[in-house]
């Protein structure tokens, strides 16, 4: 009855709340280690001295009519 239906909500929210917290931890840690690791090499991750703008990226655009 509604009572069981109840039940089976109550626990599924609890089971994707710790579901949720759990994947959520998971990308913290990794998140922190990959920090870590560009904190300990500065070289590997320099910033490019300029900037390109989208219009260097991209190909110019010719119609073919």
């Amino acid at each position: 009855g509604v009572h069981r239906q109840i039940l089976l909500a109550t626990v599924g929210c609890f089971v994707g709340y710790q579901l949720v917290k759990h994947t959520e931890y998971k990308h913290a840690r990794v998140d922190r280690e990959l920090f870590e690791y560009m904190r300990h090499h500065p070289v590997d991750f320099h910033s490019p001295a300029e900037k390109k703008r989208i219009g260097q990226l991209l190909e110019d655009f010719h119609p073919v009519r």
